[in-house]
């Protein structure tokens, strides 16, 4: 394979992981689908615009026409699909978009590719598919039942059953990945830490769901694009992989050290009352994803926090402008 389709490749992961496979791959040649949604800006893909082994296309990936005219320009031979819709409170108030994208995108890829014979066809999926761990103990293996709690992580279950549908109805060799809670540069300053920097930073109260006691699990962004290149590499076909950091925090940890950073008091923090079916934890078993795939996360929390809050500070300019779309 030397020409790979990435989908939602201007977004949060999605651009991290472009610009890997360019660096790591010199061979290959990167076609990113992108609807440009709120959440997805080719700013983060600005340093490689001129790369002559990467082009972009501006479409929905639900739009199966232009899709196939995509399909039939490009001849990709391997897919990574990033794309979807990725907030809860979003999907709380509106889940029909994540239908749409989630579920009905996914399925316009999965039939495309075994239209043009896609050698690997890569799903990113999420650990929130899983449902919940209601205790401190425990991990989520591959094997664990999908139990779905928010209409985000339904929907991604959802694409989920098709991407393995396919590979038992008609042999199209997928792979699956469920990666962890995802932090760093460039994200969309809806999600929790980078909320709390721009709160922080002006010295505006910081909102924490509940008494900030749920546990998440975090993945710098640079360990789950590397994780995503692994499975797609060496994953076995018709598997599922976990992309867990073992970096587990609770959410007020995690406010309070964002706050010590930016060298704020923790009199900022503001507790609201918490959101419908907020998960109380996740936590992935990865052994799985050590053993065939090679793979473990290098960034200790401590080292990809502080990484996170130095780059907002220097793009501050970016996360205005997000800031001014979300209001």
């Amino acid at each position: 394979m030397n020409k790979i389709l990435i989908s939602g490749g201007a977004g949060f992961i999605g651009a991290n992981l472009v610009k890997l496979l360019l660096e790591w791959e010199p061979e290959w040649k990167i076609v990113v689908v992108d609807a440009l949604t709120y959440a997805g800006d080719k700013k983060r893909l600005e340093e490689i615009s001129d790369n002559p082994r990467f082009s972009f296309y501006q479409v929905d990936i639900t739009q199966k026409e232009k899709m196939r005219e995509i399909w039939e320009r490009e001849k990709p031979q391997g897919v990574i699909h990033l794309a979807a819709e990725s907030h809860v409170d979003r999907s709380i108030k509106d889940p029909s978009p994540f239908i749409l994208t989630n579920v009905l995108g996914t399925e316009v890829l999965l039939e495309l590719s075994l239209e043009f014979g896609v050698s690997r066809f890569l799903h990113v999926s999420t650990d929130e598919v899983y449902g919940e761990l209601k205790d401190k103990e425990g991990k989520f293996t591959e094997e664990h039942p999908l139990a779905p709690s928010s209409p985000y992580s339904a929907s991604k279950a959802g694409g989920e059953l098709l991407v393995k549908a396919y590979e038992r109805t008609f042999d199209l060799p997928v792979v699956i990945v469920r990666p962890s809670n995802n932090y760093g540069p460039w994200q969309y300053p809806e999600k929790l830490i980078p909320v709390v920097i721009w709160q922080a930073l002006h010295r505006q109260p910081v909102p924490v769901y509940g008494r900030g006691e749920n546990w998440r699990e975090w993945l710098y962004v640079e360990d789950c694009a590397q994780g995503i290149y692994a499975a797609f590499l060496k994953g076995r076909e018709g598997e599922i992989y976990n992309l867990g950091s073992g970096e587990e925090r609770q959410n007020l940890d995690t406010v309070k050290t964002i706050l010590s950073l930016l060298g704020e008091k923790e009199d900022l923090i503001q507790f609201v009352p918490d959101r419908p079916g907020h998960d109380f934890r996740y936590f992935l078993d990865n052994q799985k994803a050590k053993r065939e795939l090679n793979w473990e996360a290098k960034t200790k929390f401590e080292e990809g926090i502080k990484k996170t809050v130095d780059w907002y500070i220097k793009n501050i300019k970016w996360v205005e402008e997000k800031i001014k779309e979300i209001r």
